[in-house]
């Protein structure tokens, strides 16, 4: 079953505060409102309180009890400076220029987060995701083993039986052409994210060949990453390379992939480069008609993510509740119990 109720579960024991960066903004709002009808997530809006609450009004969202914090009157400033300052030390950034940066609702939100302010952080509303990402990367930094940030989108179609098709896909939206070893990182990260919405993890390294039937570096990169996964994560089945048709249908991986533990099974997916895995999660998305979830970021010390900018209020919410999740410490390392 998709895990959003598991998530409210979780968030209802120990809730959250969530960093949401474009106040104005009436998505933004229109989820905001209904989060604070919850009792499990706290938003924090970023911009200036007359705006925001003009826009809530002009939109019919009722924001009351929200906390908004306006970054030219945020009392801490010079604190946030500071830190901020010690944390580009290494880029020579002075005082005057960090303050420029901590301005900037992007970078002043990450930088609640990394001063304990808020939980998690959700932005990209209205700007790229390389302006999430970059503030994450220099400020909140990723998890100790960890080398790169990576993402994953979680896929959801409702099924016969009544219950709802999940599937995993990494990286899909940040690292253009990985290396074998960081397809491994990849596919750690994805198969935590994907115990999160309940999946049992059932992995497939993608390539257009299965068992040699193809030759090529790319085809002796996924079959080398899909080897040390198996090595670091015993306990997963995992299958690569392997062809698509083959880990998705038991009659193909019959003939191709006899025996195998994934074949025709699998349900989470790891892909050679971002080309393949941004088309992948698309074709299932508008011809599959599968719901898509992200991208989640993956390997941050603290949860940031991105959302699309043609993305709706409903989104947002969940958007807002899987980003806030992440920071819980039973989610956060895996524990699916």
């Amino acid at each position: 079953m998709f895990g959003f109720g598991r998530l409210i579960d979780v968030l209802k024991k120990n809730p959250k505060k969530i960093v949401l960066t474009e106040g104005t903004d009436a998505r933004i709002l229109e989820a905001s409102s209904r989060l604070l009808a919850s009792n499990f997530l706290h938003p924090i809006l970023i911009g200036d309180p007359e705006e925001i609450h003009e826009v809530a009004e002009e939109s019919g969202f009722n924001i009351r009890g929200s906390e908004i914090i306006n970054p030219a009157d945020f009392e801490e400033i010079d604190q946030m400076v500071e830190l901020f300052c010690e944390l580009r030390k290494s880029k020579g950034v002075t005082p005057e220029q960090a303050r420029e940066y901590v301005m900037q609702n992007n970078y002043f939100g990450t930088m609640l987060v990394k001063m304990g302010y808020a939980d998690a952080l959700l932005g990209g509303a209205t700007y790229s995701t390389a302006d999430t990402v970059r503030p994450a990367l220099q400020l909140i930094k990723t998890k100790p083993g960890n080398n790169i940030v990576s993402s994953c989108f979680i896929l959801v179609r409702p099924a016969a039986t009544g219950d709802n098709e999940v599937l995993a896909m990494g990286d899909c939206s940040i690292n253009i052409k990985p290396t074998e070893d960081e397809l491994v990182e990849i596919a750690e990260e994805t198969i935590r994210c994907a115990r999160l919405f309940g999946i049992d993890p059932k992995v497939a390294f993608l390539s257009y060949s299965t068992w040699g039937s193809g030759k090529g570096e790319d085809v002796d990169k996924m079959r080398n990453a899909a080897r040390k996964t198996k090595e670091r994560c015993p306990d997963v089945p995992i299958e690569g390379e392997i062809q698509f048709d083959a880990a998705v249908s038991p009659r193909v991986a019959q003939k191709k992939c006899p025996d195998s533990a994934v074949g025709g099974h699998a349900n989470t997916f790891i892909f050679p480069d971002i080309n393949a895995g941004n088309i992948g999660y698309k074709i299932a998305q508008r011809m599959g008609s599968f719901q898509a979830y992200g991208p989640i970021l993956l390997g941050l010390n603290s949860p940031i993510n991105d959302l699309s900018r043609g993305c709706t209020a409903a989104e947002v919410y969940s958007m807002a509740i899987i980003t806030a999740a992440l920071a819980d410490s039973r989610v956060h390392n895996g524990d699916n119990k």
